[in-house]
This record gives C-alpha cells, structure tokens and sequence, in this order.
C-alpha cells in the first residue's frame, strides 16, 4: 500500500536531517506504528506522505499513486487526523463535519446519514448540534477523527490520536480505529503511548534522528531484546534515556 524509497528531508536552516534516507514498505490493511522520541522525524514523514511538504530527496507512492503524477488521486484516497484539532469553534459538530464532507465532493442525504452514523458509533449523536467550543478534548479528538474518515480513505494516518483523552474516549476510538481497520483501511499510527501501540499495532517501525532503527511485529521485537519485557523496554534499549527536549 505505501512504498517508501529514500525519502530525505532537511529543513531550509537546519543543521541536521529531519529524516535521512528512509526506506519502508506497508501492505495493505496493516496498522502500522511509527514510534520513536520527540524530534525523531516522525510528523515530518507522516507530512510528506500527506503531501504537506515536499521531500529534499527520495520517493513514495501510495496504492500505487505518487505525489508527483497523481497529485489530486492522491489526497482523495488519504485521511488525516493531525494532532491539534482541526476543527471551527464557532461551528457544531454536524456543521463541521457537513463541511469536512463536503470538501470530499460529499453532499445531500447520503453525507447526513454517514454523519450521523459515525457520531452514534463515537457516542456524540447527542451532541451533534452542539458548538465545538463547549466540547471536552476526548469528545473533539472523536469529531476530529470522523472528519477524517466520511470519505472512505484506503489509508488514514494518525498523529497522536488520544493524546489527552480519558479511558474511556480512548477505548471508543480504538475501537472505532480497529473496525475502520478490518473494513480495509491501512492505517499509520504515532503515538508516544507505547503499550497502546503495544497491543494496537500489527507492526512498528521505532525511527530515531530520522533514520529507521528497527522493525517488526511487537511481540517479536520484544522476544529479541534480552530484557525486554513489553515494547517500552524495547523503546528505551533502542533510543536510551536521555531526555529529547528540543524548541
């Protein structure tokens, strides 16, 4: 599903790469984690996936799409769940996600009942013609998450999507995330939530100083490192303990 070849990134300014020389292939219908510490690169790949940003060097392709040739195919087939909220105040939520819906070319009777169908599942029918602005963070982190999803994208990338949420909002996403997953979309998932990705991700990459550093099923990775008794421990083998402060 994603094609990763030597993807380089090195922002105008800096002195060192973002990301370096990054190679990966995920198959269709995996939930991929991209792990590792702050400022390992993971956002900015994630960005140049989305085609937000272009790369300094290097290639990918998406269901066999690229950036370069199939720009517009490209955008239609992908989801985005940033890790701010990408929501209007002002707005209810159904008028958010009639406008998110309709930005996909998705209107009428067809766009109302896929709404309203995503808010019962996430338990916010009740709060549908309610502002935004009076919602908790679990409960915009949902709306934020089906915004994201009304057009059916083969693939959804996830920057940090419970972070600062309470138990029981991040089981109904998870949950959400995992139906959306066996209905066929690939999804590709950060978070610093590591037994959640533990237990959540079929597969993980832990990234450092933009370079990838290792790969694998969880349980293996965990199974290879002498110690290691959850992929925390593997996290902290690989990237160390030294704090990854950076402004």
């Amino acid at each position: 599903m994603i094609d990763i070849q030597h993807i380089t990134k090195k922002y105008k300014g800096a002195n060192n790469f973002s990301v370096s020389n990054f190679n990966l292939t995920i198959a269709e219908k995996e939930i991929f984690g991209l792990l590792g510490p702050n400022g390992a690169g993971k956002t900015t790949l994630i960005s140049i996936l989305c085609s937000l940003i272009k790369p300094t060097s290097g290639s990918f392709s998406i269901a066999g799409l690229t950036y370069q040739k199939n720009k517009n195919q490209l955008k239609q087939i992908i989801g985005i769940v940033p890790q701010e909220y990408a929501l209007y105040p002002s707005l209810t939520a159904f008028e958010n996600l009639k406008y998110f819906g309709s930005m996909y070319g998705l209107k009428g009777k067809s766009l109302d009942t896929k709404i309203n169908s995503a808010l019962e599942h996430l338990g916010l029918l009740a709060f549908a013609h309610k502002k935004i602005d009076t919602f908790s963070g679990g409960m915009k982190r949902r709306i934020n998450l089906i915004g994201s999803v009304l057009h059916n994208p083969k693939v959804l990338f996830l920057d940090e999507p419970t972070v600062g949420v309470d138990v029981q909002s991040k089981n109904v996403i998870i949950a959400f995330l995992q139906d959306l997953n066996k209905n066929g979309t690939t999804i590709i998932y950060t978070s610093h939530h590591l037994n959640e990705a533990e237990t959540f991700c079929t597969r993980v990459a832990i990234i450092d100083h933009g370079k990838l550093v290792v790969k694998g099923k969880p349980q293996e990775l965990i199974s290879q490192h002498s110690g290691a008794h959850n992929l925390e421990d593997v996290f902290i083998n690989i990237t160390g303990k030294a704090l990854r402060d950076h402004a």
